[in-house]
């Protein structure tokens, strides 16, 4: 992250997202900026609170792209959650404490790797000695009585089979191994174990027993297995969990989506416990409060919350005055014009026109779109968007699945491998559907 200057955050963006300048450049400067906190004197770094942002706008014009973007580029915890999964602390459902214990999950998993990665190399080593031991047993009585010719007849044959294993000659080979496998309060209770208190679900999972299974496996299966099982000893567990906390204190980000699903007014009939009761628990987490988790308390006050609404049936400002102070850097992102559908066909790395030639070149079928074609699709999506419900890019989908319908379904059996998108064709394709506004309401 501290590599990453706004510019390079907003043009590693532009890869993959069509416009919304403002909500880019918002993004990459909250995201430099817990960067620029870590770099100020211990007591002015902990009065700097992070200025959380609110992205409003329509479905499909980028909130949560961003967001998915955002987290590979990072490399900080980062989760992203709906904000209608939960409901109010003491009804059914999941509490919004629950999202800092995801992120701490996840900042405990990025801290595993990077410290297997950093042990790897001794791992390695483990991991060829036991494989060793796996394809050349012992004898029963452990070797203890051999003479000295036996014992050095053994020793070069277990060398000359470190050599065939170095270079990936028994990759194949079946051995037998014991894995060990924990059992979680989750995997036993399902949706009631999520539930648990925190150290009821800890103390639970220390009283259940561990499963051990013989599985018979590759030594290239096996291999993966034991460096997982090697590493696993020389990494310090205390260690990894104190600094995945620090990590979500200091830098972590939470994506709330969503959020305009839980805005409303109060409700007049008995308690909303999955709007207003949300807003309520939502409170004291984003101002700043103590989580307890299973592996020890987490302070909020420096987490950044980006949320994301559409606000079609609500506005930001029935959102809880209160929330709403929580969040002062607002974000408006923008329609998407003609122009912006014809750029999003074409442009980003991973567009719908090139996946979809990618799907069909696994057919052998190779797909070329003229250039009139895209701007043939953009003009319909643009068009069915502004004349009935709005879903943004989201609509190109469709388009695109109506357009290759008859192609996908014959792709392994045409006889011409090379097929050329033209205007013509899609309007084709899709001409009946567009000019019937009953039709298309149904099929695009």
């Amino acid at each position: 992250m501290e590599h990453l200057t706004p510019k390079e955050i907003v043009a590693q963006l532009d890869k993959y997202i069509v416009g919304q300048a403002d909500a880019k450049r918002a993004v990459a400067v909250a995201v430099r900026n817990r960067w620029r906190r870590q770099q100020l004197p211990e007591d002015m770094r902990q009065d700097v609170a992070p200025k959380n942002i609110l992205m409003i706008g329509p479905t499909g014009v980028g909130k949560t792209e961003i967001a998915r973007r955002l987290a590979t580029l990072t490399g900080a915890p980062f989760i992203k959650v709906e904000a209608t999964k939960y409901t109010e602390v003491g009804y059914h459902g999941r509490d919004v404490e629950s999202m800092i214990r995801d992120l701490l999950d996840s900042a405990i998993a990025l801290v595993r790797e990077e410290m297997t990665e950093s042990v790897k190399t001794s791992a390695e080593a483990q991991v060829e000695e036991r494989l060793l031991d796996h394809l050349l047993p012992k004898s029963e009585d452990g070797g203890s009585f051999l003479d000295d010719e036996s014992a050095a007849r053994r020793k070069r044959t277990r060398e000359k089979m470190r050599e065939q294993l170095r270079a990936g000659e028994l990759e194949e080979r079946p051995i037998e191994l014991q894995v060990e496998q924990r059992a979680t309060a989750i995997g036993m209770f399902g949706q009631a174990g999520m539930e648990m208190d925190v150290e009821l679900q800890s103390m639970v999972e220390k009283m259940l027993p561990s499963k051990r299974d013989t599985r018979r496996m590759s030594v290239h299966d096996a291999r993966k297995v034991l460096l997982g099982q090697e590493a696993e000893k020389l990494i310090d567990k205390e260690k990894i969990h104190r600094t995945a906390i620090e990590r979500v204190e200091q830098s972590g980000i939470v994506f709330l989506d969503e959020i305009d699903k839980i805005a409303g007014p109060e409700s007049k009939h008995g308690p909303d416990v999955s709007r207003q009761g949300v807003q309520r628990d939502l409170l004291p987490i984003v101002e700043g409060s103590t989580v307890m988790t299973k592996y020890g308390p987490v302070k909020t006050d420096h987490i950044l919350f980006i949320a994301a609404g559409a606000f079609h049936s609500s506005k930001p400002s029935d959102l809880m005055p209160e929330l709403q102070g929580r969040f002062p850097i607002r974000v408006e992102l923008q329609d998407l014009s003609h122009a912006d559908f014809v750029r999003i066909l074409r442009e980003p790395r991973n567009s719908l026109t090139k996946q979809q030639a990618a799907l069909l070149g696994a057919e052998g079928v190779e797909v070329e779109f003229a250039d009139d074609a895209v701007e043939e699709m953009a003009r319909i999506a643009y068009d069915v968007n502004r004349r009935d419900q709005n879903i943004g890019a989201r609509r190109l989908y469709t388009i695109l699945e109506k357009v290759f319908e008859t192609i996908s379904f014959e792709a392994p059996d045409l006889p011409e491998k090379k097929v050329r998108i033209t205007a013509a064709y899609v309007k084709e394709r899709l001409g009946d559907v567009v000019k019937d506004e009953d039709l298309s309401k149904f099929i695009l």
